[in-house]
């Protein structure tokens, strides 16, 4: 991670298929395109890939998020379960249809904790949106469980999670609908894009159309198209699902490179006391796009993360001081800091996030620690690293 990493002449190659013949939008100039529908061939490859029967390609892994809620009803005064630990996109896509979130604690998977999921559920409560952040995956077994107890919505947030597998599926083909982004920091990359999988006839053709204003997308003639109901513009470009095409192609030698520098690192890190793992649930595998750590305690892992950035080891992050992917740095939504008027639904219904306790997800945030994995680096480089984070853990803990 990430797959720009491997850019080559097969990027390229798929890019200028695009160019040559001018036709940058995914729809209609059907006589200019020299047969090339990138966007199509993306989603067909795509849906058999993470063995779904539908796919929907959008610009963003943030705008798949919305029309997945949107194809399956969710909407205003809804409310959706998230953690508190994962992107900012997740509220977002929840807020951007006047609908809730609610943020739950998460437990050592670092993703949604069952017992606080089940414990937030109101008359209210339509999805639950587990975010397999980091490369590994929710408890999806208990929380399918708690879905169909209460009949909600799963939807899988597998935006950092690609090719991670739960019980022999893809991660984002075990719920209901499955989002990923191929922003430019993902395991693949389209620059810019995002999917959504699923195998629900009914979901997949609210997504396909609420994604392009509305449209049908019947016949030929897109002027002629009518529009079963509102929609938006979070359609994709052929030049970005070209890139697409070329990096799909490369998942799993990303994959198989991944899992080797991740099983150094982390062989290495096994021999520092003190130091355990995140717990991948029984039945999943990891894409290893991150080594995530415990450290013993908040106070160590502070030490840890100074130690590691002193000695020159990049790409080591300590989330719980992140404004972008934990509770604690996201003021703009605790005090509800919009440009625009916010829904009353949202307004009146939302927990108040400065007084909620999230000691639980603080106690597991405070202590982790997680090591991007690149593909870019040789195996010698690897072990470089590996050594060089051990010797710098061992000297604070």
């Amino acid at each position: 991670m990430p797959g720009f990493e491997v850019f080559g002449a097969e990027e390229r190659k798929q890019v200028n298929d695009v160019l040559e013949s001018g036709v940058l939008m995914r729809y209609g100039f059907d006589g200019m395109r020299n047969g090339h529908w990138k966007a199509k061939q993306f989603e067909n490859t795509f849906a058999q890939r993470m063995q779904s029967q539908h796919c929907q390609l959008v610009s963003s892994g943030t705008s798949a998020l919305t029309v997945a809620l949107a194809s399956a009803g969710v909407g205003a005064g809804d409310e959706v379960i998230m953690p508190t630990f994962t992107f900012v996109a997740s509220f977002e896509s929840i807020m951007i249809l006047g609908a809730v979130p609610v943020l739950v604690d998460i437990d050592d998977t670092l993703t949604l904790d069952p017992k606080a999921v089940e414990a937030a559920i109101t008359d209210r409560t339509k999805c639950i949106m587990p975010v397999h952040m980091c490369g590994s995956m929710a408890d999806l077994k208990a929380l399918k469980q708690i879905c169909q107890k209460h009949d909600l919505l799963l939807l899988e947030d597998a935006c950092q999670a690609i090719g991670g597998t739960f019980e022999g599926k893809p991660l984002g083909s075990y719920g209901d609908l499955g989002c990923f982004s191929f922003d430019f920091v993902k395991t693949i990359t389209c620059g810019e894009g995002g999917a959504i999988i699923t195998n629900s006839e009914k979901y997949a053709i609210q997504a396909d159309q609420y994604q392009d204003h509305g449209h049908d997308h019947v016949g030929t003639d897109r002027g002629a198209e009518t529009h079963p109901h509102l929609g938006y513009n979070f359609r994709i470009s052929e030049l970005n699902a070209a890139v697409g095409i070329a990096q799909l192609d490369k998942l799993d030698s990303i994959l198989a490179t991944q899992k080797r520098n991740y099983t150094i690192i982390r062989e290495t890190l096994e021999e520092v006391k003190g130091v355990t793992f995140r717990r991948v649930p029984d039945g999943g595998e990891e894409n290893y796009s991150f080594v995530n750590f415990f450290l013993p305690s908040e106070e160590k892992a502070k030490q840890a993360h100074q130690a590691l950035s002193k000695s020159g080891v990049e790409a080591c992050f300590y989330w719980y001081t992140n404004n972008w992917h934990y509770i604690n740095g996201w003021e703009h939504l605790k005090n509800l800091k919009s440009l625009g008027n916010l829904s009353s639904e949202i307004k009146t219904q939302i927990q108040d996030l400065n007084q909620t306790d999230f000691s639980k997800s603080d106690a597991w945030m405070g202590r982790t620690i997680s090591s991007l994995v690149k593909i870019g680096w040789t195996e010698a480089e690897v072990k470089d690293r590996a050594e060089a984070m051990k010797k710098a853990i061992q000297s604070v803990v």
